[in-house]
Protein backbone atom coordinates (compact mmCIF):
# COMPACT_ATOMS: atom_id res chain seq x y z
CA UNK A 1 0.00 0.00 0.00
CA UNK A 2 1.23 3.47 -0.84
CA UNK A 3 2.51 5.09 2.31
CA UNK A 4 1.53 8.56 1.04
CA UNK A 5 -2.18 7.66 1.13
CA UNK A 6 -2.04 6.27 4.66
CA UNK A 7 -3.41 8.15 7.65
CA UNK A 8 -1.62 7.87 10.97
CA UNK A 9 -3.52 6.09 13.73
CA UNK A 10 -3.27 8.25 16.85
CA UNK A 11 -5.08 5.87 19.19
CA UNK A 12 -6.38 2.32 19.49
CA UNK A 13 -9.66 1.03 20.89
CA UNK A 14 -9.45 -1.69 23.55
CA UNK A 15 -12.51 -3.96 23.48
CA UNK A 16 -11.76 -5.21 26.99
CA UNK A 17 -12.86 -8.46 28.58
CA UNK A 18 -16.60 -8.17 27.92
CA UNK A 19 -19.33 -5.82 26.70
CA UNK A 20 -21.99 -6.18 29.41
CA UNK A 21 -22.15 -3.14 31.70
CA UNK A 22 -23.28 -5.14 34.76
CA UNK A 23 -20.47 -7.63 34.31
CA UNK A 24 -17.96 -4.80 33.87
CA UNK A 25 -19.04 -3.21 37.16
CA UNK A 26 -18.59 -6.55 38.89
CA UNK A 27 -15.18 -7.03 37.29
CA UNK A 28 -14.21 -3.50 38.33
CA UNK A 29 -14.77 -4.33 41.99
CA UNK A 30 -13.05 -7.73 41.72
CA UNK A 31 -9.93 -6.53 39.90
CA UNK A 32 -9.63 -3.39 42.04
CA UNK A 33 -9.54 -5.57 45.14
CA UNK A 34 -7.12 -8.01 43.47
CA UNK A 35 -4.77 -5.20 42.43
CA UNK A 36 -4.72 -3.73 45.94
CA UNK A 37 -3.85 -7.17 47.31
CA UNK A 38 -1.08 -7.56 44.72
CA UNK A 39 0.51 -4.22 45.62
CA UNK A 40 0.14 -4.63 49.38
CA UNK A 41 1.17 -8.31 49.42
CA UNK A 42 4.32 -7.85 47.35
CA UNK A 43 5.20 -4.65 49.24
CA UNK A 44 4.98 -6.53 52.55
CA UNK A 45 7.36 -9.20 51.23
CA UNK A 46 9.89 -6.61 50.05
CA UNK A 47 9.73 -4.66 53.33
CA UNK A 48 10.05 -7.80 55.48
CA UNK A 49 13.08 -9.01 53.57
CA UNK A 50 14.76 -5.61 53.74
CA UNK A 51 14.13 -5.01 57.43
CA UNK A 52 14.46 -8.51 58.94
CA UNK A 53 18.09 -9.54 59.35
CA UNK A 54 17.08 -13.22 59.43
CA UNK A 55 16.07 -12.90 55.77
CA UNK A 56 19.31 -11.34 54.54
CA UNK A 57 20.32 -14.25 52.34
CA UNK A 58 20.61 -14.72 48.56
CA UNK A 59 17.34 -16.65 48.31
CA UNK A 60 15.32 -13.88 49.95
CA UNK A 61 17.21 -11.16 48.10
CA UNK A 62 16.05 -12.78 44.86
CA UNK A 63 12.54 -13.24 46.26
CA UNK A 64 12.35 -9.52 47.08
CA UNK A 65 13.31 -8.74 43.49
CA UNK A 66 10.67 -11.15 42.19
CA UNK A 67 7.98 -9.48 44.30
CA UNK A 68 9.10 -6.07 43.04
CA UNK A 69 8.97 -7.27 39.42
CA UNK A 70 5.53 -8.88 39.91
CA UNK A 71 4.16 -5.67 41.36
CA UNK A 72 5.31 -3.67 38.34
CA UNK A 73 4.22 -6.29 35.80
CA UNK A 74 0.68 -6.04 37.12
CA UNK A 75 0.87 -2.23 37.32
CA UNK A 76 1.60 -1.89 33.59
CA UNK A 77 -1.81 -3.21 32.53
CA UNK A 78 -4.16 -3.63 35.50
CA UNK A 79 -4.85 0.04 36.45
CA UNK A 80 -5.79 0.82 32.85
CA UNK A 81 -8.04 -2.24 32.70
CA UNK A 82 -9.74 -1.28 35.97
CA UNK A 83 -10.51 2.28 34.88
CA UNK A 84 -11.73 1.09 31.47
CA UNK A 85 -14.43 -1.02 33.14
CA UNK A 86 -16.21 2.25 34.00
CA UNK A 87 -15.64 3.92 30.64
CA UNK A 88 -17.81 3.68 27.57
CA UNK A 89 -14.91 4.57 25.27
CA UNK A 90 -11.89 2.39 26.03
CA UNK A 91 -9.14 4.06 24.03
CA UNK A 92 -5.39 4.18 24.41
CA UNK A 93 -3.04 6.53 22.60
CA UNK A 94 -0.50 5.20 20.13
CA UNK A 95 2.32 6.20 22.49
CA UNK A 96 0.54 4.59 25.45
CA UNK A 97 0.09 1.38 23.47
CA UNK A 98 3.76 1.28 22.54
CA UNK A 99 4.72 1.91 26.18
CA UNK A 100 2.55 -1.00 27.32
CA UNK A 101 4.24 -3.31 24.81
CA UNK A 102 7.69 -2.09 25.84
CA UNK A 103 7.21 -2.44 29.60
CA UNK A 104 5.23 -5.71 29.49
CA UNK A 105 7.99 -7.42 27.54
CA UNK A 106 10.74 -5.66 29.49
CA UNK A 107 9.38 -6.76 32.87
CA UNK A 108 8.12 -10.19 31.77
CA UNK A 109 11.40 -10.98 30.01
CA UNK A 110 13.33 -9.90 33.10
CA UNK A 111 11.11 -12.06 35.31
CA UNK A 112 11.76 -15.12 33.16
CA UNK A 113 15.50 -14.70 33.57
CA UNK A 114 15.08 -13.94 37.28
CA UNK A 115 13.21 -17.21 37.78
CA UNK A 116 16.15 -19.00 36.15
CA UNK A 117 18.49 -17.20 38.57
CA UNK A 118 16.33 -18.33 41.51
CA UNK A 119 16.48 -21.92 40.23
CA UNK A 120 20.27 -21.63 39.96
CA UNK A 121 20.36 -20.39 43.55
CA UNK A 122 18.40 -23.46 44.72
CA UNK A 123 20.66 -25.71 42.61
CA UNK A 124 23.79 -24.34 44.29
CA UNK A 125 22.20 -24.51 47.77
CA UNK A 126 21.13 -28.14 47.39
CA UNK A 127 23.74 -29.63 45.04
CA UNK A 128 26.81 -27.67 46.23
CA UNK A 129 25.99 -26.64 49.82
CA UNK A 130 29.63 -26.38 50.96
CA UNK A 131 30.39 -23.79 48.28
CA UNK A 132 27.09 -21.92 48.51
CA UNK A 133 28.33 -18.86 50.40
CA UNK A 134 31.25 -18.33 48.04
CA UNK A 135 29.28 -18.91 44.83
CA UNK A 136 26.15 -16.94 45.75
CA UNK A 137 27.80 -13.87 47.23
CA UNK A 138 25.96 -10.55 47.43
CA UNK A 139 28.01 -9.24 44.54
CA UNK A 140 27.16 -12.31 42.44
CA UNK A 141 23.44 -12.04 43.26
CA UNK A 142 23.39 -8.35 42.41
CA UNK A 143 25.10 -9.06 39.11
CA UNK A 144 22.62 -11.82 38.24
CA UNK A 145 19.63 -9.60 39.04
CA UNK A 146 21.12 -6.81 36.94
CA UNK A 147 21.66 -9.30 34.12
CA UNK A 148 17.96 -10.27 34.27
CA UNK A 149 16.94 -6.63 33.87
CA UNK A 150 19.37 -6.15 30.98
CA UNK A 151 18.09 -9.30 29.25
CA UNK A 152 14.49 -8.10 29.60
CA UNK A 153 15.39 -4.65 28.28
CA UNK A 154 17.25 -6.02 25.25
CA UNK A 155 14.34 -8.34 24.46
CA UNK A 156 11.77 -5.51 24.73
CA UNK A 157 13.80 -3.04 22.66
CA UNK A 158 14.34 -5.62 19.92
CA UNK A 159 10.55 -6.03 19.70
CA UNK A 160 9.86 -2.30 19.76
CA UNK A 161 12.40 -1.59 17.01
CA UNK A 162 10.11 -3.52 14.65
CA UNK A 163 6.68 -2.51 16.01
CA UNK A 164 7.17 1.27 15.89
CA UNK A 165 8.05 1.14 12.19
CA UNK A 166 4.86 -0.65 11.12
CA UNK A 167 2.29 1.34 9.12
CA UNK A 168 -1.04 1.73 10.95
CA UNK A 169 -3.69 3.31 8.77
CA UNK A 170 -7.00 1.50 9.15
CA UNK A 171 -8.27 -0.99 11.78
CA UNK A 172 -7.61 0.16 15.32
CA UNK A 173 -9.66 -2.20 17.52
CA UNK A 174 -7.68 -4.48 19.84
CA UNK A 175 -9.76 -7.33 21.22
CA UNK A 176 -8.11 -7.39 24.63
CA UNK A 177 -7.65 -5.23 27.73
CA UNK A 178 -4.09 -4.14 26.85
CA UNK A 179 -1.78 -3.82 23.85
CA UNK A 180 0.18 -6.94 23.07
CA UNK A 181 2.41 -7.65 20.11
CA UNK A 182 0.35 -10.34 18.27
CA UNK A 183 -2.80 -8.19 18.41
CA UNK A 184 -1.09 -4.95 17.38
CA UNK A 185 0.83 -6.54 14.51
CA UNK A 186 -2.45 -7.76 12.98
CA UNK A 187 -3.61 -4.13 12.68
CA UNK A 188 -0.69 -3.09 10.46
CA UNK A 189 -1.53 -2.08 6.89
CA UNK A 190 0.51 -4.86 5.37
CA UNK A 191 0.64 -8.62 5.09
CA UNK A 192 1.56 -9.41 8.68
CA UNK A 193 1.27 -13.19 9.02
CA UNK A 194 5.01 -13.82 8.57
CA UNK A 195 5.92 -10.90 10.82
CA UNK A 196 3.53 -12.16 13.49
CA UNK A 197 5.22 -15.57 13.41
CA UNK A 198 8.63 -13.89 13.65
CA UNK A 199 7.63 -11.70 16.61
CA UNK A 200 6.03 -14.62 18.44
CA UNK A 201 9.15 -16.68 17.77
CA UNK A 202 11.29 -13.95 19.30
CA UNK A 203 9.24 -14.06 22.52
CA UNK A 204 8.99 -17.84 22.29
CA UNK A 205 12.75 -18.31 22.13
CA UNK A 206 13.18 -16.36 25.38
CA UNK A 207 10.39 -18.30 27.10
CA UNK A 208 11.50 -21.73 25.88
CA UNK A 209 15.19 -21.11 26.62
CA UNK A 210 14.42 -20.02 30.18
CA UNK A 211 12.01 -22.91 30.64
CA UNK A 212 14.60 -25.46 29.46
CA UNK A 213 17.21 -24.00 31.83
CA UNK A 214 14.68 -24.29 34.65
CA UNK A 215 13.97 -27.91 33.79
CA UNK A 216 17.71 -28.69 33.78
CA UNK A 217 18.20 -27.01 37.17
CA UNK A 218 15.33 -28.80 38.86
CA UNK A 219 16.30 -32.13 37.25
CA UNK A 220 19.74 -31.86 38.85
CA UNK A 221 18.10 -30.90 42.15
CA UNK A 222 15.74 -33.88 42.09
CA UNK A 223 18.56 -36.27 41.21
CA UNK A 224 20.64 -34.88 44.07
CA UNK A 225 17.94 -35.06 46.75
CA UNK A 226 17.09 -38.59 45.65
CA UNK A 227 20.53 -39.69 46.79
CA UNK A 228 20.21 -37.96 50.17
CA UNK A 229 18.30 -38.99 53.25
CA UNK A 230 14.53 -38.74 53.32
CA UNK A 231 14.71 -35.81 55.72
CA UNK A 232 17.06 -33.86 53.49
CA UNK A 233 15.10 -34.72 50.38
CA UNK A 234 11.84 -33.65 52.01
CA UNK A 235 13.28 -30.31 53.11
CA UNK A 236 14.85 -29.65 49.71
CA UNK A 237 11.67 -30.50 47.84
CA UNK A 238 9.67 -28.29 50.19
CA UNK A 239 12.03 -25.41 49.43
CA UNK A 240 11.71 -25.91 45.67
CA UNK A 241 7.96 -26.54 45.54
CA UNK A 242 7.13 -22.83 45.72
CA UNK A 243 9.60 -22.03 42.94
CA UNK A 244 8.27 -24.80 40.69
CA UNK A 245 4.68 -23.69 41.28
CA UNK A 246 5.48 -20.10 40.28
CA UNK A 247 7.36 -21.30 37.19
CA UNK A 248 4.39 -23.38 36.00
CA UNK A 249 1.91 -20.57 36.67
CA UNK A 250 4.01 -17.98 34.83
CA UNK A 251 5.44 -19.93 31.91
CA UNK A 252 2.28 -21.92 31.13
CA UNK A 253 0.22 -18.96 29.82
CA UNK A 254 3.25 -17.37 28.11
CA UNK A 255 3.98 -20.54 26.17
CA UNK A 256 0.38 -20.83 24.95
CA UNK A 257 0.33 -17.17 23.91
CA UNK A 258 3.69 -16.92 22.11
CA UNK A 259 5.02 -20.42 21.47
CA UNK A 260 1.87 -22.41 20.75
CA UNK A 261 -0.87 -19.82 20.13
CA UNK A 262 -4.41 -21.21 20.18
CA UNK A 263 -5.92 -18.17 18.41
CA UNK A 264 -9.10 -18.42 20.48
CA UNK A 265 -10.05 -14.95 21.70
CA UNK A 266 -11.50 -15.83 25.11
CA UNK A 267 -8.63 -18.23 25.83
CA UNK A 268 -6.04 -15.57 24.94
CA UNK A 269 -7.81 -13.07 27.23
CA UNK A 270 -7.92 -15.57 30.08
CA UNK A 271 -4.22 -16.41 29.68
CA UNK A 272 -3.30 -12.71 29.53
CA UNK A 273 -5.22 -12.05 32.74
CA UNK A 274 -3.58 -15.08 34.32
CA UNK A 275 0.06 -14.09 33.80
CA UNK A 276 -0.43 -10.33 34.29
CA UNK A 277 -2.84 -10.39 37.25
CA UNK A 278 -3.33 -13.85 38.79
CA UNK A 279 0.34 -14.86 38.94
CA UNK A 280 1.46 -11.66 40.75
CA UNK A 281 -1.47 -12.26 43.12
CA UNK A 282 -0.55 -15.88 43.88
CA UNK A 283 3.20 -15.34 44.31
CA UNK A 284 2.95 -13.61 47.73
CA UNK A 285 0.63 -16.34 49.00
CA UNK A 286 2.80 -19.16 47.64
CA UNK A 287 6.01 -17.82 49.15
CA UNK A 288 4.59 -16.71 52.52
CA UNK A 289 2.12 -19.49 53.32
CA UNK A 290 4.61 -22.27 52.48
CA UNK A 291 7.69 -20.59 53.91
CA UNK A 292 8.36 -20.97 57.65
CA UNK A 293 11.00 -18.23 57.73
CA UNK A 294 8.67 -15.71 56.06
CA UNK A 295 5.89 -16.57 58.52
CA UNK A 296 8.33 -16.21 61.41
CA UNK A 297 9.43 -12.83 60.05
CA UNK A 298 5.80 -11.70 59.94
CA UNK A 299 5.33 -12.78 63.58
CA UNK A 300 8.47 -10.90 64.62
CA UNK A 301 7.23 -7.82 62.79
CA UNK A 302 3.84 -8.01 64.52
CA UNK A 303 5.50 -8.46 67.91
CA UNK A 304 7.81 -5.56 67.15
CA UNK A 305 4.76 -3.51 66.23
CA UNK A 306 2.78 -4.48 69.35
CA UNK A 307 5.50 -3.15 71.67
CA UNK A 308 4.96 0.36 70.33
CA UNK A 309 8.48 0.63 68.97
CA UNK A 310 7.74 0.41 65.31
CA UNK A 311 7.00 3.92 64.09
CA UNK A 312 10.36 5.57 64.64
CA UNK A 313 12.59 2.53 65.09
CA UNK A 314 11.13 0.77 62.06
CA UNK A 315 12.03 3.73 59.86
CA UNK A 316 15.51 3.88 61.39
CA UNK A 317 16.01 0.16 60.79
CA UNK A 318 14.71 0.46 57.24
CA UNK A 319 17.10 3.33 56.45
CA UNK A 320 20.06 1.65 58.17
CA UNK A 321 19.48 -1.53 56.16
CA UNK A 322 19.63 0.35 52.88
CA UNK A 323 22.78 2.25 53.89
CA UNK A 324 24.77 -0.81 54.94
Amino acid sequence: MDGGNQSIVSEFVLLGLCQSWNVQVLLFMIFLMVYLIIVSGNTVIVVLIITDSHLHSPMYFLLANLSFVDMWLSSVTTPKMITDFLRESKTISFGGCMCQILFVHFIAGGEMVLLVVMAYDRYVAICKPLHYSSIMSLQKCTGLVLASWIAGFVHAVSQMAVIVQLPFCGPREIDSFFCDIPLVVRLACMESSNLEILMNADSGVVAVTCFILLLISYTYILLTVRQNSKTGASKALSTCTAHITVVVLFFGPCIFIYVWPLSITWVDKFLSVFYSVITPLLNPAIYTLRNKEMKSAMKRFRNYDSKGNNVQKFHERFINTWTL
